[in-house]
């Protein structure tokens, strides 16, 4: 099989197939109150809303994320970082970066931060449109936010880009 060949399958030359491909993502949206939580497939190609996780406080969040990343066997956290719509960072994002590296010093998996200016606004549209009622999308928006960072990272990925 040649290097640009996967099981009989075009894969974009220089990138590895079975490394950069093929394992579960963890997606996290912060907020004040709740981390929304979003989880791809097993293959990394699709994600999803899973949960969101009431912010107590670093220990018990941090063991929180950990059960999930553990019962779902996640191998990458992706973290949407709150870049303002010039492209610079202001306080949440320099938060946001506090939190990556303390999960970067806490977890044996890759963590990584993926940009994700409007995704919350893009959650909240996309539940407006599907009629769900302000109750239910306050409790959903935070994963579905989290499932658009993580969908938006494995694209580039898995088009061939290498992550910001």
């Amino acid at each position: 099989m040649g290097d640009n060949q996967a099981d009989g399958a075009a894969v974009p030359k220089g990138t590895d197939w079975m490394q950069n491909s093929v394992e579960r993502c963890l997606g996290l949206d912060l907020g004040e109150k709740r981390i929304g939580v979003a989880l791809s497939d097993p293959l990394g190609w699709t994600a999803g809303p899973l949960t969101a996780v009431a912010r107590i406080g670093w220990r018990r969040d941090l063991a929180a994320l950990r059960s999930l990343i553990d019962s779902h066997e996640v191998c990458r956290v992706i973290v949407g970082l709150p870049i303002r719509m010039d492209g610079t960072a202001g306080e949440r994002a320099r938060r946001t970066q506090e939190f990556v590296e303390r999960l970067r010093a806490s977890l044996s998996i890759p963590v990584e931060s993926w940009d994700e200016r409007l995704t919350t606004a893009q959650a909240e549209r996309v539940l407006l449109e599907a009629d769900v009622r302000r109750e239910k999308r306050r409790q959903v928006v935070d994963s579905m936010a989290a499932s658009l960072i993580l969908q938006g990272y494995l694209d580039y990925r898995n088009a061939g880009g290498i992550p910001r």
